[in-house]
Formats: C-alpha cells, structure tokens, sequence
C-alpha cells in the first residue's frame, strides 16, 4: 500500500496511516456484509483511480477470483466511484454485475478523514447464493450498514485504536448487538457458548451486557462498575473476563452510523484453551530455567570440590590439571547461569565470552591482556555451551604456552558474523603476540588434552572447522568457522 499510494496519489503520510488504520479494520466489514472490499485511491492527476487493498470475506463466497490490488481504471469507467468520491455518500444504485457468470452487487462507500474524501470501498457481493436471510444473517446485514455510514462519516476507525486482528476476535467467534443502553437485542450461538462456559444460565437477550459479565466474573466486594461499563459497549475497547471455568476475550465497537450512539457491537471468542496453554507454556518455561539454575549451582559446587582437592595435592602435575577441570566446569556453569535468566534456549554469547575472557585471564594476573572485537551475536544453547568450552580451552592454552613466565603479552578473541542468509557462520579467531607455534606443528595431530577436545568439539558437535596457523606479524592465531542459526536481534 505504501508503495500504490505514494507512487500514485497526493496523500499526505498522516492519510496513509488513516488507510492503515482501516485495512487492519476492514476485515469486520467485510465478514459482515458477506462481500469482498477493494479500495480504490484517486491518483495524483484525478484521471484515474489506483487500487490499493483488498479484503475477500470468511463468511460468504468471494466476488474476485483475482488479486486487485495495483489495477488501475479511468475515471467514469465505474460511475459509482466518481458519485461517491465526489457527492462524499454511500451509493447503491445500479443493477448487478456480470463476473464469470456470477451476479454480483456492488456498492461505494466513501472514505472520509477530517472532512475530506481519501478514497471509496467499493463493496462486492456475490449473489448466486442469495436466499431468505437468517436472524445472524440480518444483524450482520445491519451492523456493516452502520459501520459503513461511520466510515463514510469518518468516525470509523476509531483513532489511535490499531486493533491486531489476527489476536481479536472475529466475527464468526461470536457477536452480540447491543441497544443505546447495553441491552442485549441479538446474541449469536457462539456468543452464546462462550457466556455458558462462564456460567451464565439462561439467554442473553434482554439483559444488560455489561452487568450479566460482572456477576459472572469472580465476586470479590461490589460489582466492578468499570467492567459493567466495557461490556456495554460505551467505548472502543479489548478486554477479557475471566470466570469460574472459562475465559472470553470481548472488544466493543461503539455505533454511531449518524454521529448519536445508537447501540454498540461486542465480539467475542472463547480463549480459556488458549490461556491454559499459555499458563502450561510459562510454567514450562520456570521449570527449565529453575533446571539450568540448579545445574549451575552443580556446577559450580563440583568446581568447588575440585578446587579444594587441588589445594590439598602435593603433586604440581595433578594440581595444574585439577585447575584446568575447575575452569572447563566453569565455562559449562556460566552457559547454564545465563540460560537460567532467558525466557527461550538462546542466549546473547559476547558476555559469555567476556566472562570465560576474565576467568581464564586469572591464570596470569597482570601480566597478559585479554579483549574482545566484534560480536558473537545471539546463540542457541547447543552450540553455546560447547563454544564456551573451546573457548575457555584455547584462551587456556595460549597464555599457557604463548607466553615465558612473567612476560607481557595480550589475547584478542574476535567475532565476525558471516556466510549466506540460508547458511549462516560465525568465524571466531584467537590470535596472541606471543612466541608462535613451534617447527613442524600440526593441530590437526597434537596430542595435548585441550586440543583433542577443542576438535571434538568443533568439529564432531558443532560442524565447523579448527585450524592454528602463525599469525600474520607474531604470535598465533586460532580460527574456528562453525554453523549458526541466523541472529535476528
């Protein structure tokens, strides 16, 4: 629509956002009338009209087989679009048209904002199905007459109310039409249902709306006067009701066909499956981040528990790769401690990255500098957890052996989002400047426990490579290229 109309019309942005607003909407009028909708825009030179949206109908047969949207006609072609952008009124006059054999009504209904006509609806009912119409039938008849005068006077849509419409209820979920003073005139079987599931007894109509929902929601002191108020209809509003056993969801839509309130429609569905499922989904959700938290607090004992036998170790050799188990065990504790704060199985991995960056730098306090570049970006725990892994294995390993005892020295770990959108990669390098590789080294053979597992892990877990290879001016540089799932975030 964007597009249509600032290529093709002279409307302003607060116009368009006004055609927004009512194609969000329309899909009301369209199911009520039983018709497909397609508005038209005069373009800039007034010559021509430009079609800019359409709606087809969930409660009827549709009257276009074809997608509208871009045509454009010359103005007189369809006379009832010039008599209703010009005279600023609903036409009906004419006799039906002819599509592929099937009779359809047409009818123009002007688009009005601020006293000004933007464009006309026109409104197409498919015929070949007509036949004596039931009590449902004529309320919806009815109420998309009223909805269509207030369009035409511009006081529908109601503004600042961007309704979601694949959240609000429609009007095949249930609709009751309410008189000027919230009393129930026409209540339709799904409505009907959705009230029972609260616990109401007997029929709707002929009752007020708004106190019937009141004395249904659960009783704490006196009737809630502002729910009477919502469920009758005196403004435009979502709402829902929670009873004993169900849950509705209602919005009311305030009629006004002729600028005086002549009585209001309430849409409604029946939601308590849904809420339910919501309910199960959040429960779900603090169960498994009271798991990584426990798993943490694991963790974390265990690494305490190592760290305690490996003050208590005569031997160096067996102390060193005690601290080595404490710090790997750390790396999986800290995945798990920022799972345990998320709401889904992914987590933001730069300061994860930070993190094993600090703890892994205690190995040489002071003496070597340890920094990010670039970002890691969102990742899913499957790949996080072994990431922190050969993270924490490789930063062990260069100020381990890239550095003499007490000599300055520093380790960057950088991160560069990469690949193509349908084969996402993240490249990790490590690179130090400390004194390189030794002759004749080859990573794809070392022997040495922290590499073995830094390919297991990349290479049988993740799906990536590994590779280290001298730096280009001095030091090392470890390059890990491993799949993503795409950071949207």
């Amino acid at each position: 629509m964007n597009d249509l109309v600032r290529q093709h019309t002279a409307l302003s942005d607060s116009d368009l956002e006004w055609l927004h607003t009512l194609v969000s909407e329309w899909q009301l009028l369209s199911d009520l009338s039983f018709a497909d909708l397609v508005l038209w825009v005069p373009t800039l030179d007034g010559t021509r009209y430009v079609s800019v949206a359409q709606m087809r109908p969930n409660t009827g047969p549709t009257s276009y087989q074809d997608d509208m949207v871009g045509h454009l006609v010359p103005r007189g072609r369809r006379p009832m679009l010039d008599s209703a952008l010009d005279e600023g009124r609903i036409v009906r006059e004419g006799d039906p048209e002819w599509r592929e054999e099937v009779p359809v009504r047409v009818e123009s209904i002007p688009v009005r904002r601020e006293g000004r006509v933007l464009g006309v609806i026109a409104r197409n009912t498919n015929l070949l199905t007509v036949r004596t119409p039931s009590r449902l039938e004529l309320t919806y008849l009815q109420s998309a007459s009223d909805l269509a005068q207030m369009i035409a006077a511009g006081s529908f849509p109601f503004p600042g109310q961007q309704v979601d419409m694949d959240a609000s209820p429609r009007a095949g979920d249930g609709l009751i039409r309410l008189d000027a003073d919230g009393v129930v005139q026409y209540a339709s079987p799904n409505a009907l249902s959705a009230y029972h599931r609260l616990g109401l007894a007997a029929d709707l109509v002929g009752h007020h709306l708004g106190r019937a929902t009141a004395e249904l929601a659960p009783a704490r002191g006196p009737v809630d006067e502002a729910l009477v108020k919502l469920a009758s209809g005196w403004a435009p509003r979502e709402f829902e009701v929670e009873g004993e056993d169900g849950v509705i969801q209602l919005r009311a839509i305030p009629l006004k066909p002729k600028g005086t309130h002549i009585g209001s429609l309430v849409l409604l569905r029946d939601v308590t499956e849904l809420r339910r499922r919501e309910r199960e989904l959040i429960t779900k959700d603090a169960t498994i981040r009271e798991i990584h938290h426990r798993v943490k607090n694991n963790l974390q004992t265990v690494a305490a528990l190592l760290r305690l036998q490996a003050r208590r170790m005569d031997s160096l050799q067996g102390r060193e790769a005690l601290n080595e188990a404490v710090r790997r065990v750390g790396s999986i504790a800290i995945v798990h401690e920022t799972l345990s704060q998320t709401l889904d199985e992914r987590v933001e991995f730069d300061e994860i990255a930070d993190r094993v960056l600090a703890m892994v730098a205690e190995i040489s306090p002071g003496k070597v500098a340890g920094r990010r570049t670039g970002r890691f970006g969102i990742l899913d725990a499957e790949v996080a957890t072994p990431l922190s892994m050969v993270l924490t294995e490789v930063l062990q390993n260069a100020l381990e052996h890239a550095f003499a005892p007490g000599e300055l020295g520093t380790v960057e770990v950088g991160a560069v989002r990469g690949g193509s959108p349908a084969e996402p990669r993240l490249r990790v390098t490590v690179q130090d400047d400390g004194r390189g590789l030794p002759e004749g080294f080859d990573p794809q053979r070392a022997g040495n426990l922290g590499l073995q597992i830094v390919r297991t892990l990349v290479e049988g877990e993740m799906g990536g490579t590994f590779d280290m290879l001298p730096a280009p001016e001095r030091g090392t540089q470890v390059v890990l290229d491993i799949p993503v799932r795409a950071d949207k975030h």
